[in-house]
């Protein structure tokens, strides 16, 4: 059986690589690698973790369902989860759903945003416990 340690980096499906890296750095604050235009990518930083925006070969289309469902996590200090949510707001992005989990494995307050293809982005305070049930 393998064994992994941790995660090394995940990707994330975009249009436009420049667009993206702006969004990504400028508004939701994530450290700015290298890009490699050959392989139309992007490097960025959250903390220790490596995420890579992609260049999608064809178009992003996602049902309301699979937008949802399918989303990447963020963890936000607690005392600063209510700065990043009046933070976005400025920048004119809606929080568009919000929920504080009692239960389950994340617990804590989150809120859910879009990036500019529609990928759904989870901010959490998740503070590394859970509950399970």
């Amino acid at each position: 059986m393998i064994e992994p340690r941790s995660v090394v980096h995940f990707s994330i499906a975009v249009s436009d690589l420049e667009a993206s890296r702006k969004f990504y750095t400028d508004v939701l604050g994530l450290k700015y690698v290298q890009t490699s235009e050959k392989l139309g990518l992007v490097f960025l930083k959250a903390g220790d973790d490596y995420v890579l925006l992609a260049k999608s070969d064809t178009p992003l289309q996602r049902t309301a369902r699979e937008a949802r469902r399918a989303h990447h996590a963020f963890k936000v200090d607690a005392e600063k989860y209510e700065a990043a949510k009046a933070f976005l707001a400025t920048k004119g992005v809606e929080v568009f759903e919000e929920e504080d989990r009692k239960t389950g494995v994340f617990i804590g307050r989150q809120f859910y945003i879009r990036d500019p293809d529609g990928t759904v982005i989870e901010f959490t305070e998740w503070d590394g416990t859970s509950v399970l049930g």
